[in-house]
């Protein structure tokens, strides 16, 4: 049968070890470049990164053609930004679904994703700014007997 504790130190070497924190490695496909899938509302952003001059190229047109206004693009740069790799990685993504703000929110989180999977140290930087968490704000359904989600028909007493 076991044996009896004497000590609380006898105690503690029985416990086993702390787990220890999981490795994040490198995930690079054949052509040496990250791939990750960012969303946002119903938009849908599959993303590829590889080294290179620091151009974003959004279902084969330029960021600025795509995205004309400057906030959206600045939302996009801002992972970029906060590991401190302008123009050091291209950026070529496809897009679908939502309109544009959703789409640029699903490019920001699929471009996070991505840079965690080509450099893993990342993920700290980026765990901490926020960008690797999944906005999960979506429209509300509409209701029956109601004229939107929760906007009721105007009422009148007659």
């Amino acid at each position: 049968m076991a044996e009896t504790m004497q000590s609380l130190d006898q105690l503690s070497a029985l416990k086993p070890a702390a787990p220890e924190a999981p490795k994040y490695v490198q995930k690079l496909d054949k052509q040496g470049r990250a791939y990750a899938t960012g969303k946002r509302k119903d938009a849908v952003a599959r993303v590829w990164i590889k080294p290179g001059a620091g151009k974003i190229v959004v279902n084969e047109r330029p960021v600025e053609t795509y995205f004309a206004r400057p906030v959206l693009r600045m939302l996009i740069q801002q992972p970029i930004a906060a590991a401190n790799r302008q123009d050091q990685y291209d950026v070529v993504c496809t897009v679908s679904g939502g309109g544009l703000s959703g789409q640029a929110g699903a490019v920001r989180h699929g471009i996070s994703k991505a840079l965690t999977n080509f450099e893993p140290d990342l993920r700290s930087v980026l765990k901490r700014g926020g960008f690797l968490t999944r906005d999960s704000r979506v429209v509300e359904r509409k209701k029956y007997g109601r004229a939107k989600a929760r906007r009721s028909f105007q009422f009148s007493k007659r």
